[in-house]
């Protein structure tokens, strides 16, 4: 099909791609006119293969983990080579859900740009880093782009994992802007398109369930929490002791989750069973099903 909308995800972002697939489909009159795949990091060998091994992140050598929350994130780079470099494709997150109709973007006029997605604001804004979690790519404009030999440069050092997924390797008149509402940070209004809830610690679906990405940090000395966070994964490995996701702050993001996922269980699109297993596994909140039925009242 012409127009494919990619969701990447791992396992434990599993509900969150089944949930952004169904807000995809149930906001658009034209789901004829575009098809819908998700993307798991199990799936892509070039991303099993290097369990372990030290890639470079923003200047530092970590260890990649195919266990880490955001491990999807190089998938946002498959597209155009899995469309055979024609066709449009919509790249979002596993946390992006529609309020609008997508195919508004989907056939919008591009203006010759290769890539259509929001800048980053503050200081990675200024430095000229942009948000690939969601973008709309003219996919036979980045015949440049090839996911196993791009992902695995990260582990030579021939180029650093920050620069890649901001799209700071990328011609910068190659890029047009995206509206904030097609990529709305953790913000919730009439005008919202795409919901990003962007900020891991407060998921709306995780909270109180112990964290399990590593959080970002720097070789700053202040503020101190840098430093403390690298003594603890020293010490005890990435994730344990690193704390609880947050409730959201904002109720009505919350809302607009669970009533989303109260109707996919009304439509078997998953059931019961499944989000139990997601809460043994600590990918669902401990009350989920408590706040599913108060969803449905």
């Amino acid at each position: 099909m012409e127009h494919c909308i990619f969701i990447q995800a791992n396992h434990r972002q599993w509900l969150g791609a089944v949930v952004a697939e169904y807000a995809l489909r149930r906001n658009s009159s034209h789901n004829h006119r575009f098809a819908v795949s998700t993307l798991q990091t199990q799936d892509f060998r070039c991303l099993q293969e290097r369990e372990g091994r030290q890639f470079l992140r923003d200047g530092e050598w970590r260890a990649w983990r195919n266990d880490d929350l955001q491990s999807f994130t190089p998938l946002r780079f498959a597209p155009p080579e899995l469309m055979g470099y024609q066709g449009r494709a919509l790249v979002i997150d596993p946390d992006v859900f529609a309020q609008g109709d997508v195919w508004e973007l989907l056939s919008r006029d591009m203006d010759g740009k290769a890539i259509l997605c929001r800048a980053k604001g503050g200081r990675k804004g200024k430095q000229g880093a942009y948000a690939s979690s969601v973008m709309l790519l003219d996919c036979a404009r980045l015949r440049h782009w090839e996911l196993a030999r791009d992902f695995g440069a990260l582990f030579s050092g021939a180029r650093d994992y920050m620069d890649w997924i901001s799209l700071r390797l990328e011609d910068p008149a190659t890029i047009g802007p995206l509206e904030p509402e097609w990529n709305d940070f953790d913000r919730l209004t009439p005008d919202t398109r795409l919901l990003h809830n962007t900020k891991r610690w407060t998921q709306p679906w995780k909270t109180g369930v112990p964290v399990d990405f590593r959080p970002a940090d720097s070789f700053r000395l202040f503020p101190p929490r840098h430093w403390l966070r690298r003594a603890r994964r020293t010490l005890f490995g990435d994730y344990r002791f690193a704390g609880r996701y947050r409730r959201h702050p904002d109720p009505a993001q919350e809302r607009f989750f669970f009533r989303l996922l109260g109707e996919c269980v009304a439509r078997g699109i998953v059931d019961e069973a499944r989000l139990q297993e997601e809460i043994r596994r600590q990918h669902l909140r401990p009350d989920a099903l408590e706040l599913l039925a108060q969803a449905a009242a």
